[in-house]
């Protein structure tokens, strides 16, 4: 019988996967107070990319923490802070070679939202109908993936406008279509609700997160790029769940021939440990006067950049962002599959190790269905979280360092599931 330890203490605005009290963590897998071992494709939302205590980000903790632990940036510019920044700029795009750190990806697109509204002199963001970017109050302006994320803290500030989003299976279009659409859609909104001159920038994730694990098609990306550049609109990618290999790509915008002028990254960045940030071009980050923004523990935590160094020296070292992309197709065959043989499933789709399968019925949502399924990987100890406003989604996100097996492990357990409710 599974035990766990009293959380009374804790808010109950806390939803929780797995009953059992969880004591430590090593690769793929956690082990729970009573021994059992589970298989852990949430990877904590997209978190835990090197895996869970990955060795190599473990000891640059341990050696950085008995060196020094904080030192606010604008006290001091620490070691680890100079080191990091100029790392991360070797895998940014273009001139993307500034940056500022944060906690989280809601403070980063914060971030990011005030430098475009300050660099442009216009108030207005354009976001996408599915996207999800935070639970502070701007960014839930910003998110549209579900109503929970919004209902009962309405009125959410203001200058926020909403464009469809390409999802071609949900209205049942081909690619093509969905994309015409999307853009004169877009192109109407600027006619009709936020003129060019008041819209300082539009902000899309590269692949839906909470909206479903969409992946936005490439050719929505070019044309949102060109009619940015037409109309002096900055373009800020946020891929705080894409980023840092998670789809097979570094980035996941760039599989377009599109870079962004802001880019936001967090979740993978520091296997766990809390930070975010976001990269603009030099000229673009000047725009922030001294003191415009900021926050006491945004970068100023040696201990996070030293994880995020060792982070990034792991994903580079073990070639991780390629296993994501190998790993990712034999994925996607091995579900595409099972799709064949369970028709409940409608859709599976995604990029590397970002992977969604959709289940209808009939052609409607079946959200029970899929409750049922996630019910039994997690009776039979594998950990998937479900995803979109239908809740009719269950996305894939192991971490980077999978194998094989660990990907057949999961996967017969998630067929026994498929057989047990069909």
């Amino acid at each position: 019988m599974i035990t766990t330890m009293n959380d009374n203490h804790l808010s109950s605005t806390w939803a929780r996967l797995c009953n059992e009290t969880i004591v430590r963590g090593s690769g793929p897998y956690v082990y729970g107070e009573t021994g059992s071992r589970y298989l852990d494709f949430t990877s904590g939302i997209g978190v835990t990319n090197t895996g869970h205590c990955h060795p190599v980000v473990v000891k640059a903790i341990q050696e950085q923490a008995e060196r020094m632990l904080f030192g606010q940036l604008n006290c001091m510019i620490t070691e680890q802070a100079l080191r990091y920044s100029e790392e991360l700029s070797e895998v940014t795009p273009g001139k993307l070679d500034t940056f500022f750190f944060s906690n989280s990806g809601s403070e980063a697109v914060e971030g990011a939202v005030k430098l475009a509204r300050m660099a442009t002199h216009r108030p207005n963001i354009i976001a996408f109908q599915g996207g999800f970017h935070g639970r502070t109050a701007m960014t839930m302006a910003l998110t549209s993936s579900k109503i929970i994320y919004r209902a009962g803290y309405q009125p959410l500030p203001a200058g926020v406008f909403f464009a469809p989003f390409p999802n071609a299976y949900q209205w049942g279009w081909d690619e093509e279509r969905s994309v015409s659409f999307c853009l004169d859609e877009f192109d109407r909104m600027l006619k009709t609700q936020t003129a060019p001159s008041e819209t300082a920038a539009v902000l899309i994730e590269p692949v839906l997160g909470e909206g479903g694990y969409v992946p936005t098609p490439l050719a929505f990306l070019e044309g949102l790029r060109q009619r940015c550049d037409d109309h002096g609109i900055l373009l800020i990618t946020d891929e705080v769940q894409s980023g840092f290999g998670r789809t097979g790509s570094f980035w996941a915008h760039s599989r377009a021939e599109v870079t962004p002028d802001i880019l936001v990254m967090a979740k993978g960045i520091a296997s766990g440990m809390p930070m975010s940030a976001i990269a603009a071009s030099r000229d673009l980050m000047n725009f922030w006067p001294k003191g415009a923004h900021g926050g006491t523990y945004g970068g100023g935590n040696p201990v996070v950049l030293a994880a995020a160094r060792a982070t990034l020296t792991a994903i580079q070292e073990e070639k991780l962002v390629e296993n994501a992309r190998v790993m990712g197709d034999y994925l996607l065959s091995k579900l595409r599959g099972l799709q064949h043989e369970f028709p409940i499933i409608g859709d599976v789709r995604g990029w590397g190790l970002m992977v969604a399968t959709e289940f209808t019925h009939a052609g409607r949502p079946a959200a029970d269905v899929t409750k049922r399924i996630q019910q039994y990987c997690l009776d039979h100890k594998l950990l998937l979280l479900t995803s979109s406003a239908d809740g009719n989604v269950i996305r894939w996100i192991p971490p980077l360092i999978v194998t094989h097996d660990h990907l057949d492990e999961a996967l017969a357990i998630f067929a026994d599931a498929l057989g047990e409710v069909s």
